[in-house]
């Protein structure tokens, strides 16, 4: 039964054409029964039209409206009264009203079809009847034609609304999948500056240690093998932080809980600070104010930063290169400024955020400035060096 009414569904011209050869067969009998009437040939083609108008209601509902019309005044002048060819009328009027074609064709069918039954009456009264009664009947006669109409005129507009429905539909799946893109590309991007910033740090820590291990491996061991230990436990922070940022990434259970380390905040600069210095770089650490929680996204943001600029430090400021940081607490902020004495870096790495691809640490660090509405200023230092100013706005952790 299901292939069925797909069959007819996509076949809607061969079901009309159906029905249209149906009607053209009653009213060709209605036709040769009535004594009186025009010549059965006339009668026969205004038929066939009739059908021709049901055939084709579908593919051409405009057209076939005007051949209605058309048919309808040469039914008048030849005198051919309503017979069952005529509801091709009512088919028609119902048509062009659920298509969704020019506003005239509705306009057209709804007066014609209001019209039909009082010119009818007036060139075929009925018969032995009053006036009121013909009156009534007209009003009768009428009623087809405007449900006809009505009807059609509902099935548009529901099928627009439905099409409409469909379209707010889809825009909106494509707005979930654009914000989802959106997010996704987010995600990445931070987990990407977490990852650099935790790989550069640390990679540059190990390096500044194996050479210095290789240089005194020979002369003074001790120190050698304190620059490995260095190297282990650097390498282990290193991945267990990697670890955990690649843990955001999997949807499942944590393997090992102990092996991921907290996020990082701001009471863990001063261990960085004291990494840094076992490195071989020189760095003066003060904090000024009043210590205090933070929200989370400051506390990491002023950890990385830290880090990022004593990295930039090691790999560009040169040798024989010193360093000093300082937070300051505010009411309303916290200020990071990290300065060394050494050589500084080439202006197009500093100049609107390293725009020729290169500084992609000052990049990320503007990005992590701008994500918590804070405001960042890299540049030579007078005197010598490079200087990254920073302030962060902030509200202090309930």
């Amino acid at each position: 039964m299901q292939r069925l009414y797909d069959f007819l569904r996509r076949h809607p011209t061969g079901v009309d054409s159906f029905w249209a050869v149906m009607l053209f067969g009653f009213s060709v009998l209605w036709v040769a029964q009535v004594p009186e009437g025009p010549d059965d040939v006339i009668g026969a083609l205004i038929v066939a039209a009739f059908a021709l108008v049901v055939a084709l209601r579908r593919r051409a509902p405009e057209k076939m409206l005007l051949l209605a019309v058309l048919l309808g005044v040469v039914q008048l002048l030849v005198d051919f009264p309503p017979n069952p060819a005529d509801f091709a009328m009512l088919v028609i009027i119902y048509s062009v009203a659920a298509h969704d074609g020019p506003r005239w064709a509705s306009r057209l069918a709804l007066v014609g079809g209001a019209c039909a039954a009082s010119v009818s009456q007036l060139r075929w009264p009925v018969e032995n009847v009053s006036v009121a009664g013909q009156v009534f009947f007209t009003v009768v006669m009428s009623v087809p034609f405007v449900l006809a109409w009505v009807l059609g005129d509902s099935m548009r507009t529901r099928r627009a609304y439905l099409a409409q429905l469909e379209e707010r539909a889809a825009r909106l799946e494509r707005e979930r999948e654009a914000q989802s893109k959106v997010a996704v590309a987010a995600e990445r991007a931070r987990i990407a500056r977490e990852l650099h910033d935790v790989v550069a740090h640390n990679v540059s820590v190990m390096v500044v240690q194996a050479d210095g291990a290789a240089y005194v491996l020979d002369t003074s061991p001790d120190l050698a093998r304190q620059a490995l230990e260095t190297i282990s436990s650097t390498g282990r922070q290193a991945l267990a932080e990697m670890r955990r940022l690649l843990g955001i990434l999997r949807t499942g259970e944590p393997e090992e809980a102990g092996e991921y380390v907290p996020q990082p905040d701001v009471q863990q600069i001063e261990d960085l600070v004291e990494q840094v210095r076992t490195a071989g770089l020189p760095v003066d650490f003060k904090v000024e104010g009043t210590p205090r929680r933070l929200p989370s996204g400051v506390e990491l943001t002023a950890y990385r930063i830290v880090q990022e600029a004593l990295t930039n430090t090691r790999k560009h400021g040169g040798p024989d290169v010193g360093a000093s940081v300082r937070l300051t607490y505010f009411d309303d902020g916290l200020g990071l400024l990290v300065e060394d004495d050494g050589r500084g870096a080439a202006q197009e790495m500093y100049v609107d955020g390293g725009a020729d691809g290169r500084g992609h640490g000052l990049i990320g660090m503007r990005e992590r400035v701008g994500m918590v509405g804070g405001t960042l200023d890299a540049g030579p230092r007078p005197g010598g060096g490079f200087r990254i100013s920073v302030l962060l706005p902030l509200k202090s952790a309930q």
